[in-house]
């Protein structure tokens, strides 16, 4: 039996337009799914929506349209960019999903009966666009410590999770499995601005809006965001109901995701699953913001005159979907803040695909076609020069299988084209146009050729 791979997006929030900062995670959780699917695994990749909330019940609202009718909308057209983007997702999750739903009220009302949720009143500064609780010294400027828009006071009976209760586990999660959470500066992060100050009880319904899934058990309160959309990654899988996929794909290989949603993927979401006995996911990677001039890419930027150079729809049209996912993986926010500028784009194609690759390509099988009609020659044994170009590309493929393992498709696209610029380098060595002069040297060439192809 092949062995099984699962990776996953975060859930998308729909409440604006579509970004490159949208497509980056998508577009490296896809190229995960490819690159392990071509070493033979049983690939499970997931990516979808989470449509619940006051923001999406106000927008839709201001539009005169039913919450639902208002995200069919948005939703379409981000299946439409994945489809444009080429992501050859395996399941596309909706939380407004009659299966998903289910699921959340069994979850919750598990949750419940095991005393891990209970009934209390909240009272803390509130962030809608993040849909979050701070506590005073977390707002202490009047801002939400996430995103930096105003906070407002907030009171009502709500459900809680023991969040508190986990904090030990947590903190022996992350001593026991050091690569859980990555990259490793994450952690410190986790540990000393969270775990260690002390965890909160976390508020796990709302009262203050109708738009989500009613808690089964008391219909005034409708469950929140923490426990509908993570239960995103197991609820896709069937778990709940029919649990074939979730017996056979789960625990996830790789969570993916931006930085600013590290807290909620590495604290709440483990914490959730302790307390329903379930087996954690074995990575968590919170990668960074693409920046432009200074800010991070969001949705309200997508509106402005910024628009063509962040619009995935219309770079996909000026430069081709392959283009633009190359430049995503090769220059993206894998591992810290990156800036992005059109010209990055231009030029890593220019310079990357045109004359590195393009080049090798048209330069190899157009001496094939010009030396031997067109037919990749068979060797006639092997220099120290062509041992090292054959030794560099037969070692390649270990190395990054396992930088895909950790999402580090920044490091597979590296370690390819410096496979790449090395044979063209052997081009310029082994001067094919020269040893095509004589019968001695074309024996050489059906060598060269043939190493080239493979390459």
């Amino acid at each position: 039996m092949k062995k099984t791979f699962y990776v996953t997006t975060p859930i998308y929030y729909p409440s604006g337009k579509w970004h490159l900062g949208s497509a980056y995670t998508t577009v490296l959780a896809d190229s995960v799914a490819r690159f392990m699917r071509l070493s033979g695994y049983d690939v499970f990749f997931l990516t979808g929506t989470d449509e619940h909330g006051m923001k999406i019940q106000k927008a839709a609202e201001q539009c005169g349209l039913p919450p639902k009718k208002y995200v069919d909308g948005i939703v379409d057209n981000l299946k439409e960019l994945w489809r444009q983007m080429n992501i050859d997702y395996s399941k596309f999750i909706r939380t407004t999903d009659s299966e998903h739903i289910a699921a959340v009220e069994k979850i919750f009302t598990k949750l419940y009966e095991k005393g891990d949720i209970y009934k209390s009143e909240y009272e803390g500064w509130y962030c809608v666009p993040c849909e979050s609780f701070w506590t005073d010294s977390q707002a202490a400027d009047g801002c939400c410590p996430d995103c930096g828009r105003k906070v407002t006071r907030s009171k009502e009976e709500s459900y809680f999770f023991r969040l508190s209760k986990y904090s030990d586990r947590l903190l022996k999660l992350y001593s026991d499995n050091p690569d859980f959470l990555l990259p490793t500066s994450r952690v410190n992060e986790m540990i000393n601005n969270f775990i260690k100050p002390g965890l909160n009880d976390l508020a796990v319904s709302r009262t203050s809006f109708s738009w989500g899934i009613p808690v089964p058990f008391d219909k005034k309160h409708v469950i929140y965001v923490w426990i509908d959309a993570l239960s995103n990654y197991i609820t896709a899988l069937g778990y709940g109901a029919d649990q074939t996929l979730y017996n056979k794909y789960w625990p996830a290989d790789i969570h993916l995701m931006a930085k600013e949603i590290v807290r909620f993927h590495s604290i709440i979401w483990p914490a959730i699953l302790m307390a329903l006995d379930i087996p954690l996911p074995k990575k968590v990677y919170g990668h960074g913001w693409l920046m432009m001039g200074g800010d991070k890419l969001s949705k309200s930027k997508s509106g402005n005159a910024l628009k063509d150079v962040i619009d995935p729809f219309v770079l996909i049209k000026r430069y081709g979907a392959d283009a633009l996912r190359y430049v995503l993986i090769k220059d993206g926010p894998y591992a810290g803040d990156t800036p992005y500028t059109n010209d990055t784009l231009i030029s890593a194609i220019n310079s990357d695909l045109a004359n590195d690759l393009g080049n090798l390509l048209s330069r190899s099988t157009a001496m094939i076609t010009q030396y031997f009609d067109g037919k990749v020659p068979q060797p006639q044994g092997y220099n120290q020069l062509d041992e090292e170009l054959i030794t560099m590309a037969q070692s390649l493929y270990e190395k990054l299988l396992d930088y895909a393992k950790c999402g580090d498709m920044p490091s597979v696209a590296t370690q390819v084209f410096a496979l790449i610029r090395r044979a063209n380098k052997y081009i310029d060595q082994t001067t094919p146009w020269i040893l095509s002069k004589t019968e001695e040297g074309r024996a050489r060439l059906k060598t060269v050729l043939y190493v080239l192809a493979e390459t």
